[in-house]
């Protein structure tokens, strides 16, 4: 598939690098710690509201805009889709079930099971935190499935395939096996030296809108997240 053309440097997005882009998608690599879409207190500084000063090239009057599809928390960098059409939107959604997502984690501690399936049913509280309840009429299914890639005596490197995709469904699950992701202050422990939550959007496979091509998008694991497990 033909890439769309490049747009100026002036306009690139800060804290996010393309991956692709054409009519009906945009793809890109965000940063740890800048929001997908605005919040309460900040409204400007968003993977949304850059993108679309990006597709505009400077032009305000401009028609061009992005569509949400998915969001990646603040703290969790990696790889997120945009549509470009209202069509490509509901078509993404409806089918993003069916596409592969790929994520690299830092945890606390060694796990018992290298290789495994987490499953729970996921809740909402009044603080928005989640977690797993035992009525399946109370929580949504949830499901993550885990590898480890590397391990050293208090940490583990875990590949993650995002079976479901339910809010900080990963951050939840591995901290009630008692392996909380590396820098979660919510569901994890607070501790000096943490630069950024460890936990990466990796890969995702979807197919295009228009096309209907099987399209993969993967980046590299963080070089941050090799330092737990004797990279430094």
């Amino acid at each position: 598939m033909k890439k769309f053309k490049s747009t100026p440097k002036k306009y690139q997005p800060r804290g996010l690098t393309v991956l692709f882009e054409d009519r009906d998608i945009l793809v890109v690599d965000k940063v740890c710690g800048l929001l997908t879409v605005s919040s309460e207190k900040v409204k400007d500084n968003t993977a949304y509201y850059l993108l679309n000063e990006y597709v505009r090239k400077g032009n305000h009057k401009s028609k061009n805009r992005v569509f949400i599809v998915h969001r990646l928390d603040r703290d969790t960098s990696g790889v997120i889709v945009f549509a470009k059409t209202e069509t490509s939107k509901h078509y993404l959604q409806q089918e993003w079930h069916a596409f592969q997502k790929k994520y690299y984690a830092v945890v606390h501690g060694t796990l018992t099971e290298k290789q495994g399936t987490i499953t729970s049913y996921l809740a909402e509280n009044s603080s928005h935190k989640m977690y797993s309840v035992a009525d399946p009429e109370k929580g949504k299914l949830s499901r993550t499935g885990y590898k480890v890639l590397a391990e050293s005596k208090e940490y583990s490197l875990l590949e993650i395939d995002l079976l479901t995709g339910r809010k900080n469904q990963i951050r939840v699950h591995f901290s009630e096996k008692g392996y909380p992701v590396v820098g979660d202050k919510k569901y994890g422990q607070k501790q000096k030296g943490i630069k950024r939550l460890s936990l990466h959007a990796a890969s995702i496979v979807i197919t295009h809108p228009h096309s209907k091509e099987r399209m993969v998008f993967e980046t590299a694991i963080p070089s941050y997240f090799n330092s737990f497990i004797g990279g430094k």
